[in-house]
């Protein structure tokens, strides 16, 4: 295992931001870190990457304890936190030698080239670290923490301030890299996860409530639903719906669509052309919406 959490807890004076908590991540794994805001991720990865003490508990990196071989743990892990702090005076390529000559990764020329290639930044290179749009000092970022081929890539909130085309070039990269390394993505992109990720793990108030491969983890709704989107030829009254079985809510979203959500397991679709040959209505659309991440997350998190 390249990341073994055993019993980790961490107080902020009274303040339990971690509650016992324990989890492993494997070589060659992406695995999404998600959570509320102030669940306690941030803190889990500061902890993680020896940034910041654990008041009890262990953790080890690639069978180095954090804590007691942090120099070592630090040379292991690649590490984007949350407000991806930089040197706004200093140049691309300054600054990524700088980072490069601090681990003493020694051809740094050669390395610095590859690293702006892969994170798309030469077209910035020569260009101050302040006077760069969000999104390429987001680039920087992910720049340094590959920088010195680490075998631990820890990413908070990696893709924040890029637009659509550069957060799909980045999930590529972080995607690429998962395939040798051990990745741990916190974000709150639900779509970022089920694109990318192995294996989602949820926190909640200090509580990890969900651990779960990414096909298993919508098994943890105990209570199944169906969402099923309709559209009709013609108007019809709400109260006219209520005799479709385990039917529970209907809502009329635009003029002769209706959005009706069921309990059960059972398919209610073929309940639905059966009502709508009954009262004479031709069926011009018919939906099923799927579980998606999201719908877990909010299950799992809002008590």
């Amino acid at each position: 295992m390249s990341i073994v959490v055993q019993s980790v807890t961490k107080l902020y004076g009274e303040q339990k931001a971690l509650d016992n908590v324990s989890f492993q991540v494997k070589t060659g794994e992406i695995v999404g870190f998600l959570g509320p805001n102030g669940a306690g991720k941030s803190t889990m990865m500061k902890i993680i990457t020896g940034f910041i003490p654990a008041s009890s508990g262990m953790v080890n990196v690639n069978g180095l304890e954090v804590g007691t071989d942090n120099l070592e743990v630090k040379k292991q892990i690649g590490y984007l936190p949350e407000n991806n702090p930089l040197y706004p005076e200093m140049y691309v390529r300054e600054y990524l030698g700088f980072v490069a000559s601090i681990y003493n990764t020694g051809t740094k020329k050669k390395q610095i080239d590859n690293i702006i290639e892969v994170t798309g930044l030469i077209p910035e290179q020569k260009k101050k670290i302040g006077s760069l749009s969000k999104g390429y000092r987001q680039r920087v970022g992910l720049a340094q923490a590959l920088i010195h081929n680490p075998d631990v890539l820890i990413f908070d909130e990696a893709t924040t301030g890029l637009d659509p085309n550069q957060i799909v070039e980045i999930r590529n990269l972080i995607k690429e890299a998962g395939k040798e390394k051990t990745v741990m993505l916190s974000t709150h992109i639900m779509q970022e996860v089920e694109a990318i990720c192995d294996r989602v793990i949820i926190i909640d108030k200090g509580v990890i409530v969900a651990n779960e491969e990414k096909s298993n983890i919508f098994s943890i709704i105990k209570r199944r639903k169906q969402i099923i989107q309709v559209e009709f030829d013609k108007d019809i009254k709400e109260s006219s719906m209520s005799g479709i079985a385990n039917v529970s809510t209907v809502k009329q979203i635009k003029d002769n669509i209706w959005l009706i959500e069921a309990e059960g397991d059972e398919d209610i679709r073929p309940s639905i052309f059966n009502f709508a040959v009954t009262n004479n209505l031709t069926v011009l659309s018919l939906q099923k919406q799927e579980s998606n991440l999201e719908e877990v997350f909010r299950h799992l998190t809002n008590g």
